[in-house]
């Protein structure tokens, strides 16, 4: 079954670190992109960061860049998110997503085919 099982969101305080883990099942993982991305209630999901697990070849947004790490793990077939000092307005949820075959990251959600359900971030000022 494919399937991408996000975990690690909870609440953190401003300033303060979380690291998200998505764990991949089910298709070439190793010859993929995965990616990172997030929406706010009423808001288009947008991307935060990627990575080519292939060559580890990484993407990042503005809005992650600096604060935000992606990294892979191909023997436990997972990729992380390491999100350092945390603000209020990275308070939604964060999906991961992927897309098999491909090396060249994109940071937009639509080439992607494979979501996860989800994890909550929540940082309190």
């Amino acid at each position: 079954e494919v399937s991408l099982v996000e975990s690690g969101g909870g609440l953190v305080q401003t300033g303060g670190s979380l690291r998200l883990s998505c764990r991949a099942s089910g298709f070439n993982f190793a010859d993929s992109i995965i990616g990172w991305f997030r929406q706010a209630p009423g808001k288009e999901r947008g991307g935060v960061s990627c990575i080519a697990t292939s060559d580890g070849s990484t993407y990042s947004a503005d809005s992650a860049e600096g604060r935000f790490t992606i990294s892979t793990d191909n023997v436990k077939n997972t990729v992380y998110l390491q999100m350092n000092n945390l603000k209020p307005e990275d308070t939604v949820i964060y999906y991961c997503a992927a897309r098999e075959l491909v090396n060249l990251c994109v940071g937009v959600p639509r080439p992607y085919a494979i979501w996860g359900q989800g994890t909550q971030v929540t940082v309190s000022s």
